[in-house]
């Protein structure tokens, strides 16, 4: 069943001024909306992109937002700083209208937008959960039979009946998600407010969510720049960029899609490029579903292939990929030398050499690729460039169990392996 239906959402906002800023376009704002036409300011604006100056004093901040939500679904929204996230949410939860478009809801929505939303300072946390829930739409009587579960979540006990202004930003949030979580919204909406909490809690909260949503059946809309939780709780993720839905589907792809939006920016490389009596076609990494990645997912099958052309002498070729880390160390090497795949190549003939990884082992951080191409007939080096690429790892599920590794416990390399118990009979302890 659809719980959440976004229609052409779009929203465009004035900078620095409320309103068209004159008088009178104010009033043709008005004569226009009383006769049912468009407002004529609608038609001017610029994209959501804070990285460039604009022409106009208008920006659209969403512009034609279209998609559905299934009661239950976990939906991640991911995006860079700017994307338009928060405003996606906040026109979801209904804090602000959009300019154009409709949203269509079935049922209760909870909002944990910023840390103590919904909180007065001057009230105590106890106070506060009966506050928050009213605005919620709970009656007192809902809101007491939860609280000592939300009191007990929250970890706040010692200092419930202390004002909340005394609380640090941490208790703050652990107390404004548990009434947001417990008082059992038809739609939950959190905009990385988790990222406030230690990592205990964030664990809890984490858990809390996915069993609102399998355990339960609510639906979660979750915004987060930390792709561990989208990975853990999410079952679909929505790409924004500059105000646009760029990609919306599966989690893993979303994900790819978010980091290499990024990356690109940073990869630019012309090609082709012409070195010592060879020339590099084309460079390529790759996903199973065959699509060009500039980021990896730890645990994830990728293949890298390098298009070659030869000059004028044939060559026995050998080609080293390289992954350094940021402090150009190198990690790992990828080797035909090794493997008995150097390859020889007549004069003017065209190679394409495909390195498959079945599992990146690689753990989650930024690293450059570099590349080295040797003539191994003549022991003379053809191409070493150690920064040919930037790339980006993020955490997964490397050994196929559901359990993503602690951040904090992760080391630079993983390697695939099993465990085997076997029960023996022994002498009894006296």
């Amino acid at each position: 069943m659809i719980i959440l239906k976004a229609e052409n959402i779009s929203k465009q906002y004035r900078l620095g001024l409320v309103g068209t800023g004159t008088l009178s376009d104010d009033l043709k704002r008005w004569w226009y909306r009383v006769r049912g036409k468009e407002d004529p300011f609608l038609k001017i604006g610029d994209t959501n992109d804070r990285s460039t100056k604009g022409d106009s004093d208008y920006v659209w901040a969403l512009q034609d937002i279209n998609f559905e939500v299934q009661q239950g679904e976990v939906l991640g929204i991911i995006g860079k700083n700017g994307a338009g996230k928060s405003t996606l949410l906040k026109i979801l939860s209904r804090v602000t209208a959009p300019t154009t478009g409709e949203i269509k809801t079935r049922g209760r929505i909870a909002s944990l937008l910023e840390v103590g939303t919904g909180f007065h300072p001057e009230l105590t946390g106890r106070e506060n959960i009966y506050l928050n829930g009213a605005i919620l739409g709970m009656t007192k009587a809902e809101i007491k039979e939860k609280e000592d579960e939300i009191i007990a979540f929250s970890g706040c006990e010692r200092y419930v009946d202390t004002p909340v202004k005394r609380y640090s930003s941490g208790m703050r949030v652990r107390l404004a998600f548990a009434v947001a979580a417990f008082l059992e919204p038809d739609i939950l909406v959190i905009d990385e407010v988790l990222a406030v909490g230690d990592a205990e809690f964030q664990k809890k909260a984490i858990g809390k969510m996915q069993d609102i949503s399998q355990g339960e059946g609510r639906t979660v809309l979750f915004v987060s720049h930390n792709m561990e939780s989208i990975q853990q709780l999410c079952t679909r993720a929505i790409v924004l960029k500059n105000g646009f839905i760029t990609f919306d589907g599966e989690v893993n792809q979303a994900i790819h899609t978010y980091l290499d939006n990024d990356q690109n920016e940073k990869n630019i490389k012309g090609f082709p490029l012409i070195l010592k009596d060879i020339k590099i076609k084309s460079f390529e990494i790759q996903n199973s579903n065959g699509d060009n990645v500039s980021s990896f997912i730890l645990g994830m099958p990728y293949r890298f292939t390098l298009n070659l052309i030869n000059g004028q002498t044939s060559k026995i070729i050998n080609i080293r990929l390289q992954f350094f880390d940021t402090k150009e160390n190198l990690i790992t090497t990828f080797n035909t030398f090794f493997t008995n795949n150097q390859q020889l190549i007549n004069p003017q003939e065209e190679v394409i050499a495909t390195c498959s990884i079945n599992k990146f082992s690689l753990g989650p951080g930024d690293y450059k690729i570099g590349i080295q191409i040797i003539d191994l007939k003549l022991m003379t080096t053809l191409f070493d460039e150690e920064n040919f690429e930037l790339v980006s790892v993020v955490n997964g599920d490397f050994y196929n169990s559901g359990k993503i590794p602690v951040k904090k416990n992760l080391g630079k390399v993983f390697i695939d392996t099993s465990w085997d118990f076997k029960k023996m009979e022994s002498d009894k302890i006296i």
